[in-house]
């Protein structure tokens, strides 16, 4: 007769008390110590809700269940904008003459015989002269002849054409005179960054608006989704998503001379975590993305696992927005709010609200284990528990039987 047939009834009897034991045992110990006693990627339902609800010395965060008027509160989150702070008049801005310009100057004579036409000259085509081609100096003048320095910087070529038939009135035959800008040197627009061909040029006098300026330099590398545009006018920045520059003509304001515009890069994204088919950094791939479809995005929700019931979302909100909620945030300091948003995914509602409710960046989707999952894992730690106990009998009865 083998061991197992010799000794197999004498095992039995002595294994069934000690079973019976290790299970009170563990149970004692698992119902002592909840379901911090399971491996886990986050915390449980259990935990979030005693949390919640005061047993922690402080509120740690703001927990709210997904409805339609929370879902209609997060959509209208404050967004970047350039129409308030750098909006000017509906047409171009006027340019002026800079310091660095190179200006030309042509001066025209009713008659031969004056200042400038000689009295032999009179079978010319034209009675004018030309000048030189010269810069506007650091004083901001151009030099005349007979009209000494004339002020050019921070006025128009109309202008100052104006003050040189003023000043050779007197001493030419009825001169007028005609100011050209040659070259812009001073009235120049900076674009940089994340562009195909970053580039330098000078604002025109029929206006460019930042998406001219944009294209001027080969437009971005990345698609519209991912960039940013930053406008940098004396000591004010402003920044707008890409997209809002063409859903809103107003942020598409007029460039002026001295910015500069820089187009970045930002690569959206979110963590899932949990129960999901996919847990890692999940990047967005399009300008809005709801709930419904970050689940999908992550692989959905794990039929062996996952608690549709219990799908989290958490954020730092922006305070004013969580107070339009309704919510009390006294017991928080500082602009934003730590909240954990809470989907039932398990009912028709909860799956409409979340293809309304916006993911936003760095947010984390945590989908909790189900309660099936966690007694699998308990009668997972009790089966071990009754071989390990099945093989120590074996060890000692064998050995006693020789």
């Amino acid at each position: 007769m083998g061991l197992h047939d010799q000794y197999g009834y004498r095992m039995h009897l002595h294994a069934k008390p000690s079973y019976i034991a290790l299970c009170r045992t563990l149970a004692i110990a698992l119902s002592a110590a909840g379901c911090a006693a399971f491996p886990a990627q986050g915390p449980s339902p259990l935990a979030v809700n005693a949390e919640q609800n005061g047993s922690a010395t402080t509120l740690p965060y703001v927990l709210v269940d997904l409805s339609p008027s929370v879902t209609a509160v997060a959509a209208t989150r404050k967004v970047q904008t350039l129409g308030g702070s750098f909006a000017g008049p509906g047409a171009a801005p006027g340019l002026t003459l800079g310091v660095g310009d190179l200006v030309g100057v042509t001066i025209f004579e009713a008659s031969a015989g004056g200042l400038f036409i000689p009295q032999e000259a009179g079978s010319r085509a034209g009675n004018f002269v030309s000048l030189p081609a010269q810069e506007v100096a650091r004083d901001g003048t151009i030099s005349v002849p007979y009209a000494g320095a004339v002020p050019a910087a921070g006025r128009t070529p109309l202008q100052v054409q104006r003050t040189i038939e003023e000043r050779l009135r007197n001493r030419a035959i009825e001169p007028q005179a005609v100011v050209s800008l040659q070259e812009a040197r001073a009235n120049l627009v900076s674009v940089t960054g994340e562009v195909n061909q970053p580039i330098r040029f000078a604002a025109t006098r029929s206006g460019d608006r930042i998406l001219d300026a944009v294209t001027r330099a080969g437009g971005s590398k990345w698609p519209p989704y991912e960039t940013y545009v930053t406008l940098q006018r004396g000591k004010r920045t402003g920044m707008v998503y890409f997209n809002r520059l063409v859903s809103e003509p107003s942020n598409n304001v007029y460039v002026r001379p001295g910015d500069t515009i820089v187009v970045s890069r930002e690569q959206r994204a979110f963590m899932a975590l949990g129960a999901s088919g996919q847990n890692g950094r999940i990047n967005f791939d399009s300008e809005n993305i709801n709930l419904a479809e970050a689940v999908g995005r992550s692989g959905g929700i794990l039929d062996s696992r996952g608690d549709p019931a219990q799908t989290f979302v958490y954020r730092m909100e922006d305070r004013a927005l969580v107070e339009a909620m309704g919510l009390d945030t006294k017991g928080f300091q500082g602009p934003r709010v730590p909240v954990i948003y809470r989907a039932n995914l398990r009912e028709p509602q909860g799956m409409f609200l979340a293809t309304q409710f916006p993911m936003r960046d760095k947010d984390v989707l945590f989908v909790s284990n189900s309660a099936a999952n966690e007694l699998a894992k308990f009668l997972s730690l009790i089966q071990l528990g009754a071989n390990t106990v099945t093989d120590t009998e074996v060890a000692r009865i064998a050995v006693g039987g020789r």
